[in-house]
């Protein structure tokens, strides 16, 4: 029967859209691994705690000497961990986009308890009033 015949093509051409169809989403799967590719010159994740860890010390040294410039500070900071700036904000982006951005602003949190104790009660009052904003925006 010609309607037979054709309905059983029509059965293996599914199955056989169905198994490229699953191959070639195998293969895109496996080729987008990454959300972002690694920057050139990336730093290392405890030393862009160490770096965020003096950004956060720099700025608070702002509140008690006004005439401070934070971007001289920044610089001087990057200067001293042999960091340039792009390489600091690529770095950035990249820890952001695969998600290590939060352990490494916790981390910068405990050096920055570590170097001034006596701001372990000003992080808490802030954590208890910004309980759900997520670490890269307090």
């Amino acid at each position: 029967c010609f309607w037979c015949f054709k309905s059983k093509m029509e059965i293996n051409h599914r199955k056989i859209m169905k198994n490229w169809f699953f191959i070639i989403f195998t293969f895109l799967l496996a080729s987008c691994s990454e959300l972002i590719d690694p920057p050139k010159n990336l730093i290392e994740k405890d030393k862009m705690s160490e770096i965020i860890a003096e950004f956060a010390i720099n700025d608070q040294m702002s509140n008690f000497f006004p005439q401070t410039n934070i971007e001289n500070l920044t610089r001087f900071t990057l200067k001293q961990k042999n960091i340039t700036a792009t390489d600091f904000v690529e770095s950035y982006k990249f820890y952001t986009a695969t998600g290590d951005m939060e352990k490494i602003l916790n981390n910068a949190q405990e050096i920055v308890l570590e170097k001034d104790p006596a701001a372990k009660d000003y992080i808490e009052k802030k954590l208890k009033d910004n309980k759900n904003v997520p670490a890269f925006a307090r």
